[in-house]
């Protein structure tokens, strides 16, 4: 028996029409791209806006708990956040009560970005609900949260 015949193609027709990874991965890179061209006339990417509304708080949040909030490492957070430092958007700063922690704080340039991002990303957020007509957008929303 070849190995061709091991694997048959309707076990891939099977994946590709019920494997919930690859379906949550396909919206999630479409939703992805809609927030992108929304928010591409002020030159951020749909995470640089929920990295920046993640700071968005009334005190400065640490690395860690940023990264917990994005579902992201470390390593990977401190690679996004130059961009938006070299931009004048956001800066890190050493926390006073732990001097091995960072803080990260909107700068006034970000803050401004942010509240003109907000219409961009309200029109974005409400075409892509009309999007879901099977479930209700906070019924999904908690399913995700679920797999997440």
């Amino acid at each position: 028996m070849s190995s061709r015949d091991e694997l048959p193609f309707d076990l891939t027709l099977r994946v590709r029409d019920t494997c919930l990874c690859l379906h949550v991965q396909r919206a999630a890179r479409a939703v992805a791209r809609r927030y992108d061209v929304a928010l591409r006339p002020l030159g951020l990417t749909n995470f640089q806006f929920s990295l920046l509304m993640s700071l968005n708080r009334p005190a400065p949040p640490t690395m860690s708990q940023v990264s917990s909030l994005l579902a992201m490492d470390r390593t990977t957070l401190t690679a996004n956040l130059k961009p938006l430092e070299r931009r004048g958007l956001v800066t890190v700063g050493v926390d006073p009560a732990d001097k091995r922690s960072r803080l990260l704080s909107l700068t006034p340039e970000g803050r401004s970005l942010l509240a003109a991002a907000m219409p961009l990303w309200e029109k974005a957020q409400e075409q892509t609900a009309q999007l879901i007509t099977q479930a209700e957008p906070d019924a999904l929303r908690a399913d995700l949260r679920a797999l997440s």
